[in-house]
Formats: C-alpha cells, structure tokens, sequence
C-alpha cells in the first residue's frame, strides 16, 4: 500500500478549492433556478395583462350594451308616456260611453213622448172637431 502524505498547506487548498467549486456550482444552480423563475413569473405576468385585457373589453362591450339597452327602455318609456299622454284625446272609457248613451236614450225617449203627446192631441183634437 502506498501512502499519499500531505502537508496542511495541501489539505486546506484541496479544502479551500472544494468549497470553492462548491460555491460556483451553487451559484450556477441558483442563477438557473432564478432564471428559470423570472421566465416563468414574466410568463405569468404576459397572461394577466392578456387576460386582463380580454376582461376589460368584455365588460366594456357589456357596459356599452347596457347602455344600449337604457337608451332602448328610456325610449320605451317616453313612447308609453307620450301614449297615455294621447290616449284620453282618442279613446272614450267605457262608464263614460254608457253615461252618454244613457243621457242620449233619455233624451229621445223624452222626444218619443213629446212626440206621441202630441200625435195623441191631434187625434183628440180631431175627434172632438169631427163630433
């Protein structure tokens, strides 16, 4: 067997060296793992703002369609009011119709009389002429 001597100097370059490589690999991987993580956050970011966008524009056709569909009951509205504003001028209520159909029936029926009074006077008349 052969046997490898080493001096302290030796011992703590090789130590020194190790730890050394040790550091470099681990910054290697850290510096790989952060950029790895900074892609995969500006990935998720660039899909936010996308879909952040695809938000907005939806809610602004919804709020433009809403505003469309006020515009549309406001007018709804005002027709219905300008209607019933018109309708008195061209319809006649039913109790109203027959209050002057009853007015319009008595005062013929009053005609009626007057007239048959006056037929029956004739006749009178004409009998007592004739007797």
């Amino acid at each position: 067997m052969t046997q490898v001597t080493l001096d302290l100097w030796h011992v703590i370059s090789l130590a020194v060296s190790f730890f050394g490589a040790s550091a470099a690999a681990g910054k290697l991987l850290l510096s790989q793992t952060q950029k790895h993580l900074d892609h995969r956050f500006n990935t998720q970011e660039a899909a936010r703002a996308a879909n952040h966008d695809q938000v907005s524009r939806r809610l602004d056709s919804i709020e433009a369609a809403a505003r469309e569909e006020m515009g549309n009951w406001q007018r709804i509205e005002r027709d219905l009011l300008k209607f019933q504003a018109d309708m008195p001028l061209n319809y006649v209520r039913r109790e109203d119709h027959i209050r002057v159909q009853s007015i319009l029936e008595a005062k013929l029926d009053g005609l009626a009389t007057k007239i048959d009074n006056a037929q029956l006077r004739a006749s009178l008349s004409l009998k007592q002429g004739d007797s």
